[in-house]
């Protein structure tokens, strides 16, 4: 009998986890196709979602708890899972309550068909309009300019065999997203979908800020995009520079025009100065992903772990 790891990073869901694992221990633990392993990763909560999970655990031994020092990021949680997990294929699910549990089962059934990866693709979402358009924009600029096989719902709940497992965990990149780089290693994959619910217990805690480095990184890791937009850019302004100038000699021989204008000249300076600096910030964001990387801080810094029996 295969052996499931099925991973949720926590943070900040004290109110959640006991209907989580309720809903969880109804649909899917007592599922008679696998054996499975249930890690908690607490993802540096300020609540009392660590607490809530010991209670988790002293109600069944097959629950494993692991502590962040502090808030490493969804993305950061989900590898730290992934490297303790030691099923033969591992799946996560979010915490919040919002993605049905038993979308689980499915992706398992879709596993054992051969698929090495299966994504829990979004079909709706029972969300604000804000909420959906700052997220088909996102898909729909991934599927275009980076990842060319990314879902068009886009998927945040996943399913993989244990080789994809090895390979993520052994990949140790920053800044980057577990979605993309699951993508990008381009194994079978087979996709189930489903309508994300509203959330109805808590307060989420993903913000702007980090929906826009969500962004960003992702652009970044995936894309060549940035870079080739700062050439086409130089080389737009370029080209109107030295048509505008030879329309002023031009202008200035044939027709005696005085070149005038000390606003248009400052205008155009301005204009010029600014697509500089959005060029050094892209160049920025660049080195500063290189040099985070030189440094070789480690990935995520592990607080406590609970319920393991294997170092690595």
């Amino acid at each position: 009998m295969p052996t499931l790891s099925i991973i949720i990073p926590v943070y900040y869901n004290e109110q959640n986890i006991p209907f989580l694992f309720d809903k969880l221990r109804e649909k899917i633990l007592t599922n008679p196709n696998y054996d499975y392993e249930l890690i908690f990763v607490d993802d540096g909560s300020g609540d009392s979602s660590y607490e809530e999970l010991k209670k988790l655990r002293n109600q069944n031994s097959k629950v494993k708890l692991i502590k962040l020092s502090r808030n490493f990021g969804s993305h950061t949680a989900i590898l730290a899972g992934l490297t303790y997990a030691s099923g033969d294929c591992a799946t996560v699910i979010a915490a919040d309550l919002q993605d049905p549990p038993e979308i689980i089962n499915r992706m398992f059934e879709k596993w054992t068909e051969g698929n090495q990866v299966v994504l829990a693709v979004r079909e709706d979402r029972e969300e604000s309009f804000t909420q959906k358009l700052f997220s088909n924009t996102y898909y729909k600029l991934m599927r275009r300019y980076a990842l060319v096989n990314m879902p068009e719902g886009g998927f945040d709940c996943f399913l993989i065999d244990r080789q994809v497992v090895d390979i993520l965990k052994n990949i140790q990149e920053k800044n980057t997203t577990i979605m993309g780089l699951i993508l990008w290693a381009g194994f079978k994959t087979e996709k189930i979908y489903y309508i994300r619910k509203e959330r109805e217990i808590g307060k989420s805690r993903w913000t702007l800020a980090k929906k826009v480095k969500l962004f960003i990184d992702s652009f970044l890791a995936f894309s060549y995009v940035p870079i080739r937009f700062m050439s086409l850019i130089g080389v737009i302004v370029s080209l109107l520079s030295f048509l505008f100038g030879g329309y002023l000699i031009i202008n200035k021989i044939v027709n005696g025009v005085d070149v005038q204008g000390w606003t248009s000249l400052m205008v155009v300076f301005l204009f010029v100065a600014g697509i500089q600096m959005i060029m050094m910030g892209i160049i920025g964001e660049y080195l500063w992903r290189n040099m985070d990387e030189s440094r070789r801080r480690p990935v995520f810094i592990i607080e406590e772990k609970v319920g393991f029996n294997h170092e690595i």
